[in-house]
């Protein structure tokens, strides 16, 4: 019995022995998992920057080239731009209220080809007729502020754009604009 007595405190003091050992070995193994997750995530993140880098400069690049082909499509015009003027239109606007509101606007049409002015010239009539009718549903309040102009601006070349086929028109500018 002594030797087997012998025998466990031996294998118990190697097993404390090698305790401290493996808990080095497991410390060591779990800082080399931990640089193996930064290093793994750090990959990724810079495979992520220079994917939306690309991309980015992808849009940027495709943008400028959209707006490259735009003007060189104004430069094929070959003409000069060419003003005409629709004249003043008087209109009564809509809403409710004891006195009626009126819009006098004075509006000039800007081509893009001074060769188009005889053809706007017959579509005069259309012209005016498609804007009248949208500026009689208008209301007060849809003219007030910069941001009612601009709609007003965008509604209007919207219009003329579609009545003016195939005359390219460029802007819709106000010469005057009177709301009583």
């Amino acid at each position: 019995m002594s030797d087997e007595s012998k025998k466990k405190p031996a294998a118990e003091e190697g097993s404390q022995e090698a305790t401290p050992e493996s808990e080095a070995e497991a410390a060591a193994a779990r800082k080399a998992r931990k640089k193996k997750k930064i290093l793994l995530i750090g990959g990724i993140l810079a495979l992520l920057i220079l994917v939306g880098g690309g991309a980015g400069a992808f849009m940027v690049m495709k943008g400028k080239k959209a707006e490259g082909e735009k003007a060189e499509a104004v430069k094929e015009a070959s003409g000069k731009p060419a003003f005409y003027a629709l004249g003043d239109m008087v209109v009564n606007l809509g809403g409710e209220g004891k006195h009626p509101h009126y819009l006098k606007v004075k509006v000039s049409l800007e081509l893009v080809d001074e060769k188009d002015l005889p053809l706007i010239e017959s579509i005069k009539p259309r012209i005016i007729d498609n804007f009248q009718l949208y500026l009689r549903e208008l209301r007060v309040e849809d003219l007030r502020g910069s941001a009612g102009m601009y709609r007003l601006r965008q509604e209007l070349l919207m219009r003329v754009t579609e009545a003016a086929q195939p005359v390219r028109v460029r802007d819709v500018l106000f010469q005057e604009m009177l709301v009583q």
